[in-house]
């Protein structure tokens, strides 16, 4: 069944076709429309085993822009489909389905308005993945469209662990407490990085790191999300490209009063000129600071060690939490590609029974591998994640009867 799978930003639409079978998948093309309601706007086409294809037209709204993916994806040199018939199904990625969905749905008119109705905390994902749906309504009507949540995963959390200590009157009036994210890819390296480590999902303590510009870090208790580190919203927990992580809330308070900030101005701050960036003055992307780091920049330095500790901090709190950990998991852009991290955050773990081959480590890039050494009680491994899989598989399980 071949499926098209959409990750919806406010001017962005990233999307892959991936034909999955019974035994097996393979992926068609993948791509990435940017610049959505600017003057100029691209499309990035990738057909599998095929040069790229790269347009420059405007590019108004989310429609023109899947009106343009579907025109690449039937397109007679770069297409991988025959027909827009060949595309059985929509899976799309949402950020946010607050307390409404523990799994993946079909997408309905109740659907779609429990979506719209989480607007108010999730301003920054929501509204695109909501026009992502209503998008293909106007472009392919009638076909089955499924939304995969972020938070679904993480819907087995205990409220010992999602509840705040705060006036609980918020929780009931306004459901304020811990969510979390990334659950996709949480979900996803946890079954993959337990059969690669011979380990029993359903018997296991395991921590995964979902480590790049975003980052967080869960406890999957018998392959089910136990605690994660990010919270209400996406800032909570790691220290981050833009985002600050775990702050005192009074530090929070006590600079807006000192410079006069407004609540907008409160939000930009932890979100965009925070992390890595706000500590370094260098940039948000890991590679600036890595340079700057080997450069002998000071605030680089103490970006970089403060990103690593966090890290570090979590995997332990995670470990204690659980009573023990028989796997540890890196992933994302980070977590897959920096042998320094990873080695960074598993030195010193010995006593926990955590100890890698640092040549084996060093040698591995974007792949799937065991990390840990001979003597390691707990297995370390490097999984590279793959949430389109996760989105294409839902929906093609929801879909197939």
């Amino acid at each position: 069944m071949v499926i098209l799978v959409l990750n919806c930003g406010s001017s962005s639409i990233k999307y892959q076709v991936i034909d999955i079978l019974d035994d097996g998948h393979s992926l068609l093309a993948k791509g990435l429309v940017e610049r959505i309601g600017l003057a100029e706007g691209d499309l990035t086409h990738k057909p599998s085993g095929r040069t790229p294809y790269t347009l420059h037209t405007p590019i108004p709204d989310h429609t023109t822009g899947i009106r343009l993916v579907l025109d690449a994806l039937t397109d007679r040199e770069q297409g991988v489909v025959a027909s827009l018939d060949e595309i059985k199904a929509v899976g799309h990625r949402v950020a946010h389905g607050g307390e409404f969905f523990p799994q993946s749905c079909i997408v309905t008119e109740e659907v779609k308005n429990k979506i719209r109705s989480l607007f108010e905390i999730a301003p920054l994902h929501n509204p695109a993945n909501l026009e992502g749906i209503l998008s293909i309504e106007k472009v392919l009507p009638g076909i089955p469209q499924v939304a995969v949540f972020d938070t679904s995963f993480h819907q087995t959390i205990p409220p010992t662990n999602y509840i705040y200590a705060l006036p609980y009157e918020y929780y009931e009036k306004y459901r304020v407490r811990r969510y979390g994210f990334h659950g996709t890819s949480h979900k996803f390296v946890s079954r993959v990085g337990a059969e690669l480590a011979g380990i029993d999902l359903g018997n296991s303590k395991i921590v995964t790191c979902h480590v790049g510009n975003g980052g967080s870090v869960t406890a999957v208790l018998n392959g089910k999300s136990y605690c994660t580190s990010m919270g209400f919203s996406p800032v909570d927990g790691l220290v981050m490209g833009t985002r600050c992580g775990d702050v005192d809330p009074s530090a929070v308070l006590y600079i807006a009063e000192k410079e006069n900030m407004s609540f907008a101005d409160i939000n930009k701050m932890i979100n965009k000129r925070s992390g890595v960036e706000g500590v370094s003055g260098v940039s948000s992307d890991m590679r600036d600071i890595d340079a700057a780091y080997e450069a002998g920049n000071e605030r680089a330095i103490l970006a970089r060690d403060m990103y690593y500790s966090r890290v570090k901090q979590y995997v332990g709190k995670y470990a204690a939490l659980m009573g023990g950990i028989d796997l540890l998991i890196f992933t994302g852009g980070v977590g897959e590609n920096s042998a320094d991290l990873r080695e960074s955050v598993c030195s010193g773990m010995e006593f926990m029974g955590i100890s890698i081959d640092r040549e084996v480590n060093a040698s591995v890039r974007g792949r799937n591998a065991i990390i840990s050494d001979g003597n390691s009680r707990v297995k370390v491994a490097v999984i590279a994640t793959d949430e389109e899989l996760v989105i294409a598989t839902d929906t093609y399980n929801l879909v197939k009867h």
